[in-house]
């Protein structure tokens, strides 16, 4: 197949996304649909941001993308805007085009970017680029059925959840209730509700574990957590789970200590994240890869 040698670089519209999900899945992850993939990468939650990251075209077709997942959260008079990358994947004959994804994505300067789950050679050049690693250390539970302690309950249905949760986090549990990837759990000890995200992985290409993304009250996890690993288990039979200690807090007995995990890199234009990093709105809990 020929090419013209004229390669435009142009903003992702809502209207490219179902293009975009069918290069991805022919060329990045077959496992996903291309409606899968569209669907994806519009977010479930509001965000004034108009576009979806930049893509490569030729001929009009598409030979280059990288996705960008966009949120701004937190208090009105004190935002913060996020680009999450999301996927990044460029047809070989057209790779020496490649930095012009990168430096448009640096280019949004008004945003911090994350890049969760970057390749093996992408953490060098994102290293190089002024990225900083995340603390993934923690541990692998392994889930176990034990008795679940006496007062504490577990919510899964989302008028129950709904129910519980009040102000920022039942806010976010809205903006995250219909993520593809995400699944949802609530413990209430004492009255006290703690909302846990997580999502299914694989590791060795075994789809047996899953991760934990997010906990509301780390102190009320705590207290918990025996009823959470159970539920995982239980209702999603899921034997292990992945958990973070700056997620999750202290690694519970019947787990192996893990020093680092998968890289997961940021970028702050003031060296620092205004906030700290969540695992929320970004690919981890849009795209069930």
């Amino acid at each position: 197949m020929t090419h013209s040698n004229k390669v435009g670089l142009v903003p992702i519209t809502p209207d490219d996304l179902p293009r975009v999900g069918e290069f991805l899945s022919a060329h990045l992850d077959s496992t996903l649909t291309p409606d899968r993939w569209a669907r994806s990468l519009r977010p479930t939650w509001t965000t004034s941001h108009p576009d979806h990251g930049f893509l490569l075209e030729s001929d009009g077709q598409v030979v280059g993308v990288y996705a960008g997942i966009y949120s701004e959260t937190g208090d009105p008079d004190r935002r913060r805007a996020v680009c999450n990358l999301a996927a990044w994947c460029v047809l070989e004959e057209f790779r020496q085009h490649s930095l012009r994804l990168v430096r448009a994505m640096l280019a949004q300067r008004d945003r911090e970017l994350t890049d969760l789950s970057p390749s093996g050679t992408v953490v060098p050049l994102n290293e190089r680029l002024g990225f900083r690693r995340l603390d993934t250390s923690g541990a692998l539970v392994v889930n176990l059925a034990l008795p679940t302690r006496p007062g504490v309950r577990l919510l899964s249905e989302r008028a129950d959840i709904e129910a519980v949760l009040t102000g920022g986090d039942l806010a976010a549990y809205r903006d995250h209730a219909d993520s593809a990837a995400a699944r949802h759990v609530v413990a209430v000890a004492d009255g006290r509700p703690c909302w846990v995200v997580f999502r299914r992985v694989r590791r060795k290409r075994l789809g047996l574990f899953a991760s934990v993304l997010h906990v509301s009250d780390r102190d009320v996890f705590r207290a918990v957590a025996p009823a959470v690993y159970r539920h995982i288990l239980l209702a999603h039979r899921l034997p292990f789970t992945l958990v973070q200690t700056r997620v999750c807090g202290t690694r519970p007995w019947h787990s192996v200590r893990l020093s680092a995990q998968r890289p997961m890199m940021y970028l702050s234009r003031a060296g620092e994240p205004s906030e700290p990093v969540t695992y929320l709105y970004s690919e981890l809990t849009q795209v069930p890869w």
